[in-house]
């Protein structure tokens, strides 16, 4: 696999977030943004069981590990809990505000990655960091 791939699906991820939000704050019109959620997830399990069947990725369960299954879930309970907020924002906010504050992610996971996992950003990754918490600031500034 090229070294660079994963900027590719990095990008990917990127154009669909921003769909996301953006066909989301359209989509939360007159609905509560729990229950939007809620069908949201159901929308991408049918989708990812489609997907696993159609490229042959199911896998048995049986040998994952306690640790496997603890970080998973916990992943999951953060998802879970990073949608019913962003929802609740999308529907409370302009999704041109409420999108690049949500991406302050990008610095608490520089931050966590290096007390939870020792990473070591270099210094030029770090000012990209700095830039990133700056922007948000300056877009979160009420206009």
């Amino acid at each position: 696999m090229n070294g660079h791939t994963w900027f590719f699906w990095a990008l990917a991820s990127a154009f669909f977030a921003a769909l996301t939000a953006i066909f989301a704050k359209a989509g939360l019109q007159g609905i509560d943004s729990d229950f939007a959620t809620f069908i949201r997830t159901l929308v991408i399990l049918a989708a990812l069981a489609l997907f696993l069947t159609w490229a042959g990725k199911w896998q048995g369960v049986a040998a994952f590990t306690a640790r496997n299954w603890l970080f998973l879930v916990l992943s999951g309970l953060a998802t879970g809990a990073s949608w019913l907020a962003y929802f609740k924002a999308l529907q409370l906010g302009d999704a041109s505000r409420v999108a690049p504050v949500d991406k302050f992610s990008l610095v608490l996971v520089a931050l966590l990655a290096v007390v939870f996992l020792g990473e070591r950003p270099r210094p030029h990754e770090w000012g990209g960091l700095g830039l990133v918490a700056a922007g948000v600031l300056v877009l979160a500034i009420k206009r």
